[in-house]
């Protein structure tokens, strides 16, 4: 079984809102002490953190679910209750998070990045909040949040200054085997590698520069032959690109018709890879006939015999180097979903309204709506929020059926909007001249 997993879905869930508590004080010699119950703790967040000691994401592939801790309830005494502790998820670095219809969310490239993948729900109100002038033992608090839910799609792009790119069985593995530490499987049969290695390449002076060994290629990897889109993704950050040709009798094909075809299937794939700093390399140089050297214009190597290995070390420190002066920093980008601000209104077949939006729901999420006092509040924070004037603006009338969250209840409202018709001037041609309209008037 592999262990490098390089895409995956994720479930994730916020921890839950601790409940308010409802209590009053109950001591000796303070007959009406008053409401004394505490708030609810908020719910944990998730949060995913890139992490370079994470290699793949083979932890969400048998356990595609996070969850976050929810926050305790209050108490009595005006003891609130304790928020839950966050989660942190560690990803790989070069993870991409896209939501369950394919919209990119973030993109991790920086040992450290994180995103905020599911909000905590917030903690309820105690009673001891409600207490007012008019208003002295409220019997009633509010109710915790539930944590936000949802799937993403996770996928991991290598973070590699320098990928192997080359036809199968082409040498690639043996290669990055004796110039870093790297011990992939090696075996004398295509297809040998079917996941990315990658492999540090230390030079005496303390240089250090990442290569990707990427599964070989084959002619149609662009459209998606094979697992070529997956192997493909593999190439788009590296700085350098290394053509791994063939110059033994046994490839089946000239290595310059090999550079033809991978030039074409990277092309294909995305033009701007063909702009990349490369080095095209030939491997297998102890098989190869004397004429193929000979036409062969780029370094030749043996990863059998050792033959070249050095000076190719030297030639892709160049280009790293090189490349990582004239590239800036990389920045992982986040696209931020829009939160709900507000309320929205919508309507159903039957004929119903619903009232969404946070805001909304809280102003209804009450433990005690039978309780007059906890209906009075409901009722003022949805007239602070304008529900009853975005109600008549969609059309509601007075007996319609509203819904926000479980609570549902008839439309009353003290005026009913009524839409007067507009009725257009029956004009001639003679008579455009002389319409003037007023200022803020429609065309």
């Amino acid at each position: 079984m592999s262990n490098f997993v390089d895409e995956c879905s994720l479930n994730v869930r916020g921890g839950d809102g601790g409940a308010g508590c409802v209590s009053f004080r109950r001591e000796a010699h303070t007959p009406r002490g008053g409401p004394d119950g505490g708030d609810g703790g908020s719910g944990g967040d998730i949060w995913l953190v890139a992490n370079h000691n994470t290699a793949s994401l083979l932890a969400f592939r048998d356990h595609p679910h996070r969850r976050a801790p929810s926050g305790t309830h209050g108490r009595g005494a005006k003891r609130h209750g304790h928020k839950g502790e966050d989660l942190i998820v560690p990803v790989p670095i070069g993870t991409q998070v896209f939501d369950w219809e394919g919209v990119p969310l973030a993109d991790l490239v920086g040992d450290g990045d994180r995103w905020l993948a599911a909000s905590g729900g917030q903690g309820g109100k105690g009673n001891a909040r409600f207490l007012s002038n008019k208003r002295r033992a409220p019997g009633f608090a509010e109710q915790g949040e539930h944590g936000e839910e949802r799937w993403i799609r996770l996928e991991l792009k290598l973070m590699a200054d320098v990928a192997l790119v080359g036809f199968p069985n082409v040498g690639k593995s043996t290669l990055i085997s004796r110039i870093s530490a790297a011990r992939p499987k090696i075996a004398d049969y295509p297809f040998t590698t079917l996941e990315p290695n990658l492999g540090v390449v230390r030079t005496d002076d303390g240089f250090e520069m990442v290569v990707a060994d990427i599964p070989g290629l084959i002619e149609g990897a662009a459209e998606g032959r094979g697992l070529g889109h997956r192997f493909l993704r593999h190439i788009e950050r590296a700085s350098v690109l290394v053509l791994l040709l063939d110059l033994s009798p046994f490839a089946g094909a000239t290595w310059s018709e090999q550079e033809a075809i991978l030039l074409q299937e990277l092309g294909d794939y995305r033009p701007d890879l063909l702009d990349r700093p490369r080095l095209r390399i030939g491997s297998r140089a102890d098989l190869a006939e004397p004429e193929v050297l000979a036409d062969f214009d780029g370094p030749a190597v043996s990863a059998v015999t050792g033959e070249g290995m050095a000076s190719i070390v030297g030639a892709l420190r160049q280009l790293v180097e090189k490349a990582r002066a004239e590239q800036a920093p990389p920045e992982g980008f986040v696209t931020l979903r829009p939160v709900l601000e507000g309320i929205t209104i919508s309507r159903r077949d039957d004929g119903s309204f619903v009232v969404e939006g946070r805001e909304a729901l809280r102003a209804v999420n009450l433990n005690d709506l039978t309780n007059p006092d906890a209906m009075d509040v409901a009722r003022e924070r949805l007239d602070k929020l304008g529900v009853d004037r975005a109600l008549g603006r969609a059309g509601a009338r007075n007996g319609d059926v509203v819904h926000i969250g479980a609570l549902s209840f008839d439309f009353e409202s003290d005026t009913d909007m009524v839409v007067q018709p507009f009725d257009e001037p029956d004009l001639d041609d003679t008579d455009l001249d002389e319409v003037v309209l007023d200022e803020g008037t429609d065309r």
